[in-house]
């Protein structure tokens, strides 16, 4: 990926790829080291072997989808609001969450993820 690629764009390619359930695409955009973070600290994967294997995963999911709440960027930080559509064990639903990327050379190298409460279709959406 060029270096010149904004923070955005890359941030908005990985969220493409991730409604496409296009792992391979989605995995391009991230950084050989990156990590995955929840927010506060605690490491949820690092490199391309976790990170592969903790998304394919989710993308096995047949609900899967982020709709787009609001972005906001600055400079090599990218910050997206989400309500994404899940298969929880109990059932379909929602949660909303909060995903901070940190861009450099065109990748990301580091996500950062605050997740809502889950909400299952039927039972108060």
């Amino acid at each position: 990926m060029p270096q010149h690629t904004s923070p955005e764009v890359v941030v908005q390619r990985q969220l493409e790829a991730y409604n496409a359930k296009n792992l391979e695409a989605w995995l391009s955009t991230y950084a050989p080291d990156a990590q995955q973070f929840e927010l506060g600290g605690q490491l949820l994967a690092e490199g391309h072997e976790q990170i592969r294997a903790r998304t394919a995963v989710r993308f096995a999911e047949p609900h899967l989808h982020a709709r787009l709440l609001r972005r906001e960027v600055f400079g090599q930080v990218v910050v997206d609001h989400e309500d994404v559509t899940r298969t929880f064990p109990e059932g379909p639903g929602r949660i909303e969450l909060v995903c901070v990327y940190v861009v450099e050379n065109g990748l990301i190298q580091s996500a950062s993820f605050a997740l809502g409460p889950a909400t299952l279709f039927g039972l108060g959406s």
